[in-house]
């Protein structure tokens, strides 16, 4: 049974990657996908890719530090599917790597206002349609914000990540009341292309086969394979359906059992 019949739901960070797998799951399962992201040609490949016939699919390039830019979005919902029910957050500034020692805190400035006060600016934007039936915000997170990989370091990153989970459990007992429910998918070590391009660039710099450095992440894992978009797509469409219908203000891992808790 499809989990999405008859559902729309706003994607937010759609690129090549997870944001473009949660889309396609939304379609897969028979929603309607509205995609936002900034540059507007990976909208319209991704859209071309998953509903060639554009039934099921709209698109708004959308900066979400822009909060006339994500109510266009939400507005492209309403009036093109009538209705929204979930809102997926993927967009993230997640490239900027460092601790402490050597922050910019300008940057840091920066990575907060688009992981956080971004992704609540998008949830705002979709309220009025989400209060109307009820619905799901799914928030995009990351392992990082409850335990610090050994391997890179992205403080500025699971500090905003880390906020955003903490942001969760006031959203939940607020919208509570609407049938409005919060809840945070927190991926590890992903298969896709920001973690293909790591063991890629690792392997080239140690001089060792690219194999080798996807071992050394696989063995940390229960599971003898990391997390594919796919799997963690998978785990935000199910949150996003009437299938959670009684799950809020609750964080899942999705990350083959690096950590448990």
């Amino acid at each position: 049974m499809s989990l999405l019949v008859g559902k729309t739901v706003v994607v937010s960070g759609v690129g090549a990657g997870l944001g473009h797998q949660v889309a396609a799951a939304v379609v897969r399962d028979g929603g309607n996908a509205v995609l936002g992201a900034r540059t507007e040609a990976n909208l319209a490949s991704s859209a071309a890719e998953l509903d060639p016939d554009g039934a099921h699919t709209a698109y708004r390039a959308t900066d979400i530090t822009d909060e006339k830019q994500c109510e266009a979005l939400a507005e492209l919902a309403a009036e093109r599917f009538g209705r929204i029910d979930a809102v997926v957050h993927v967009a993230a500034w997640d490239s900027y790597f460092g601790g402490l020692e050597d922050a910019d805190f300008t940057t840091w400035q920066s990575v907060i206002d688009v992981n956080l006060l971004g992704t609540l600016r998008m949830t705002r934007a979709c309220l009025p349609a989400l209060k109307v039936c009820g619905g799901s915000v799914v928030i995009i997170g990351t392992q990082s914000s409850v335990a610090a990989p050994s391997q890179v370091r992205q403080a500025a990153y699971a500090a905003s990540k880390g906020a955003l989970t903490s942001a969760m459990y006031s959203l939940a007992r607020e919208l509570g009341p609407h049938r409005v429910r919060v809840n945070t998918v927190l991926p590890g070590w992903m298969w896709g292309p920001p973690v293909e391009a790591y063991v890629q660039f690792t392997a080239h710099t140690e001089g060792v086969p690219e194999a080798d450095v996807l071992q050394r992440l696989t063995e940390r894992m229960a599971l003898p394979e990391l997390a594919t978009d796919g799997d963690v797509a998978d785990a935000a469409v199910f949150l996003a359906s009437d299938r959670a219908r009684a799950i809020t203000g609750q964080s899942l891992l999705v990350n083959a059992g690096e950590l448990m808790r």
